[in-house]
């Protein structure tokens, strides 16, 4: 810079700098390492899938959650996140790949996929093709660029709401868990339950250990007769009276928890014995009468 006293009149010289362009072999490197580094949330889930289904961490750690605590500093839901996000990007793949007849999308730059595990998220739930379709058109709502999970979720929601279906269950209905993806309800598939709220896409039901609030697609009708449905009710009232005893021990609790997850929903003569037995126990009156099968 030159004339010091007058900056407005100063001559500024800057040098320019010629910027090559890059060879075919470079464009083909920067795209590959560029999927490489979007990428890196579908390789995070398929290495802690096998982890786990391999149990590799059973040397160091008694279960998969304290060894991805120690070992990540995560929970074991931010890992099942990224082997579930991990699904969804293997599916992406499949189809594009089918769709458009090719073997590699490392190759294919026009391609969008994901980038990160919260932007499939709201997807784990879905079909395969269903996961594509909703992709598909968040890619184009986000204007050809990598959708955001918010817009992928928004997706889902005017997809749900042009398709929704009437809530088919009804209060005190007695009903079977479907597990599916939901981990609120691991180990709880086949157990019978009981509807005490009916929402729009939701139902609120009891259970012998509490109340939880599931989709219409996580139960089943047992198409139970009023009158049956209302001694089901019964017993878990019954249940429920004795987990509230503080001093209940851990015998008396391991019998309400088989009684809760029985995969039929009645009891035998035996296990209606164990129950009364249990009552008497804690003076708890079963005034309702008793049911079994």
């Amino acid at each position: 810079m030159s004339n010091e006293e007058d900056p407005v009149s100063a001559d500024i010289t800057v040098t320019s700098v010629e910027i090559p362009e890059l060879t075919e072999e470079e464009q083909r490197d920067r795209l590959h390492l560029e999927r490489r580094v979007e990428r890196a949330f579908f390789e995070a889930g398929k290495a802690l899938a096998e982890l786990r289904d391999r149990r590799l961490y059973r040397s160091t750690h008694r279960t998969f959650e304290d060894y991805c605590r120690d070992r990540f500093g995560h929970s074991r839901q931010k890992s099942n996140y990224l082997i579930a996000a991990a699904d969804v990007y293997e599916n992406l793949t499949t189809i594009c790949c089918q769709n458009l007849g090719i073997k590699d999308l490392t190759t294919n730059g026009s391609q969008i996929l994901p980038t990160s595990e919260g932007q499939v998220r709201p997807m784990t739930k879905l079909e395969p093709q269903e996961q594509w379709q909703v992709w598909q058109a968040a890619v184009q709502q986000a204007d050809g660029k990598v959708p955001t999970g918010r817009v992928v979720k928004d997706v889902i929601e005017r997809i749900l709401e042009r398709t929704k279906a009437p809530n088919p269950y009804h209060l005190g209905e007695v009903c079977q868990i479907l597990a599916k993806d939901n981990p609120e309800l691991r180990g709880k598939g086949g157990c019978w339950c009981i509807v005490s709220h009916v929402g729009e896409f939701s139902c609120t039901i009891t259970m012998w250990d509490g109340q939880y609030t599931v989709r219409i697609d996580h139960l089943k009708s047992l198409n139970y007769l009023e009158s049956e449905c209302q001694q089901m009710q019964v017993i878990c009232d019954r249940i429920h009276r004795l987990r509230k005893n503080e001093n209940l021990e851990e015998a008396a609790h391991a019998v309400l928890k088989h009684l809760g997850e029985l995969k039929r929903p009645y009891l035998t003569a035996v296990e209606e014995k164990l129950l009364s037995v249990i009552e008497k126990e804690y003076g708890i009156d079963n005034a309702a009468g008793s049911f079994s099968g």
